[in-house]
């Protein structure tokens, strides 16, 4: 039972070392600070929960565990708040999508 556990950890690791690299591959391929936080949240958080989850498979027994738990909690809390202020940033400074605040029609408007 305990090398089925080991390989079930071991692949949530993987899963979640794939899903890291393709949030990261996200962020540098997307072009404005808007489409950028997608991909620096959302699958980053993702990606942290399975290698945290196998971590703890593989890691069964030790009291390591709940540092885990509470640092895959602290990321789940935290991603949204710091996407929302930084989406927030953005907008206000007119950061991304090529001056984001710019009218849809350049001739209509001021």
């Amino acid at each position: 039972m305990s090398t089925v556990f080991d390989l079930i950890g071991h692949i949530l690791i993987l899963i979640g070392a794939v899903v890291s690299v393709t949030a990261a591959i996200g962020v540098v391929r997307f072009r404005d600070t808007l489409s950028r936080m997608h991909p620096a949240t959302k699958p980053q958080v993702i990606g942290l929960l399975f290698v945290l989850g196998g971590a703890m498979l593989i890691l069964r027994g030790s009291v390591d565990i709940w540092m885990m738990a509470l640092a895959g909690m602290f990321m789940v809390l935290t991603a949204p708040v710091i996407a929302h202020r930084v989406g927030r940033i953005a907008y206000r400074e007119q950061l991304g999508r090529d001056g984001l605040l710019q009218e849809e029609f350049p001739g209509e408007g001021n």
